[in-house]
């Protein structure tokens, strides 16, 4: 049986199909209709992005891939999409979301699919997680209703601190496909000097590596619930729902450790279903 691959076929989106399993499908099932198929479609398109990033397709064709992707929202822009997108082109324009922040995100998986990244300088780090987390962010909050100041600002921290959890928790994963996410400079200062993403996750010095980015990581999840804090209750529900459950990922990797061998850190369900109940219904 042929295998689909992902970066050759026309890329599609079903919205309920990669959504319905994540943790994101619990904060935006309590929207209104309207809020929660524009998140739905969002989501969808960058899980699409990112599978043509992490596919293991030859780079070129990868490239190809998401220059299409960067086509097809340029043609949902100019009010001409093709049929999967017709729900994504309705939604940009209710919510008046920004071709800018669609691209930002492509260009965050361009910057996977050109190359391996191991040990990115401070700057880059912080382009890539602005790319692939805070520009989602800037969708979002549109969706949500949020005023642009607090909305840019919200979408700034929140989507630092969920990436940072991301890149913390999956050392080991990234490692295994030659890909290290930890900043150049904080592994400098612990003397770890290699290149090679599985030597510097095996390093001894790996923790304090990993407690400094652990603490901008919790520094942007108080500037977040600092901006949730001052916006209207209705606005932030989803986005607390979602720092809620990726601080709660931060915690459990930090109990697990940093030192090798290192467990996979799972979502605690119950814990998660408390979270969505608490901001769904309280």
């Amino acid at each position: 049986m042929a295998v689909s691959n992902p970066v050759a076929d026309e890329p599609e989106v079903d919205a309920a199909a990669v959504t319905s399993s994540s943790s994101f499908y619990l904060a935006m099932r309590i929207l209104p209709a309207a809020q929660r198929d524009a998140m739905y479609q969002i989501y969808a398109f960058c899980r699409a992005v990112d599978d043509i990033a992490d596919s293991d397709a030859p780079r070129e064709e990868r490239s190809a891939g998401l220059e299409r992707w960067r086509a097809d929202i340029d043609a949902c822009f100019a009010g001409t999409p093709r049929p999967s997108l017709v729900a994504l082109t309705r939604h940009i324009r209710t919510f008046d979301l920004k071709r800018e922040d669609f691209h930002a995100m492509i260009d965050g998986m361009a910057m996977d699919a050109a190359a391996n990244i191991c040990a990115p300088n401070e700057a880059t780090l912080d382009l890539y997680c602005d790319r692939v987390a805070s520009a989602a962010g800037r969708l979002s909050v549109r969706v949500f209703g949020m005023a642009e100041e607090p909305g840019r600002t919200l979408s700034h921290h929140l989507g630092r601190a969920l990436q940072l959890t991301n890149i913390l928790r999956d050392i080991d994963e990234d490692a295994a496909i030659d890909r290290c996410y930890l900043p150049y400079e904080l592994l400098a200062r612990e003397g770890i000097a290699t290149t090679s993403p599985a030597e510097i996750a095996d390093d001894p010095s790996l923790p304090r590596v990993c407690a400094t980015l652990a603490e901008r990581a919790l520094e942007h999840f108080a500037k977040a619930d600092a901006v949730m804090d001052a916006s209207p209750r209705k606005a932030v529900r989803a986005p607390r729902i979602m720092s809620g459950v990726y601080r709660c990922l931060l915690e459990r990797t930090l109990e697990r450790g940093f030192d090798a061998p290192r467990t996979p850190v799972a979502k605690p369900k119950a814990r998660l279903l408390w979270i969505v109940a608490r901001y769904a219904l309280f």
